[in-house]
Order: structure tokens, then C-alpha cells, then sequence
């Protein structure tokens, strides 16, 4: 899949997949990813971890780093804000919705409502 689709949907695809597990690492996300899309979509940390720090920066995520064996991990959850529940239930919406205009484009169907 071209990285251009993934690029403009990695930040929804980071937040719901934390939200929905609690916490996760970054090499855990990856897989998560690619074993839900069997193996369609394939994420490189060079795209992963830059969105991540900038989901931190933003207060959209916190993160602890915790031993996990022998390697220290860097885990990511959900901030308990107001502003990360409403951002993340927002996105969710507006993906379902584009997912429908998407489908509805390449099906040559009008099985969608528009948001306006």
C-alpha cells in the first residue's frame, strides 16, 4: 500500500489502536498494524516514532518507560485529558465517515451521510 495513504491516517491509526489496548510500545504498534491488515499495511519507525513524539508534545499521549525482560520500553497511552476523549472520539467519526465517501466513490454508491 503506498505510504502516502498511510502517512495522512497514522496519527488516527496510533491514537485508536493506544486508546483501545491502554498502552502499547512502538515495535508492539507495528505489529498490531500488520497482522490486523494481514500484513497490507507495514509501518517503518521512521514514520512511527516521529508521530508519536509529536502526539506526546501535543499532550495527546504521556509515556513511561517500563523494563520489559532485559530492554527498557518507552510506553505510550492515551493522556487522561478532556481534549485527547474528544479529539479521539472526533476522529474516529471522521474516519468512519471518509472510509463511507471512499467506498461510496469507488462503488458508485451513496450508502454515506454527509457530515454537513
Amino acid at each position: 500500500m503506498s505510504k502516502s495513504y498511510i502517512k495522512g491516517f497514522l496519527k488516527d491509526i496510533l491514537l485508536h489502536l493506544i486508546a483501545e489496548k491502554g498502552e502499547s510500545y512502538g515495535y508492539e504498534l507495528t505489529r498490531m498494524v500488520e497482522e490486523r491488515t494481514q500484513g497490507i499495511i507495514k509501518l517503518n519507525e521512521g514514520a512511527l516514532y516521529p508521530v508519536l513524539h509529536k502526539l506526546e508534545e501535543q499532550g495527546l499521549l504521556v509515556s513511561v518507560f517500563k523494563t520489559d525482560g532485559s530492554r527498557p520500553r518507552k510506553y505510550y497511552r492515551l493522556a487522561a485529558t478532556k481534549e485527547s476523549k474528544e479529539l479521539l472520539s472526533e476522529m474516529e467519526s471522521q474516519v468512519q465517515l471518509y472510509i463511507g465517501a471512499l467506498a461510496a466513490i469507488f462503488k458508485n454508491e451513496q450508502e454515506w451521510k454527509s457530515a454537513d
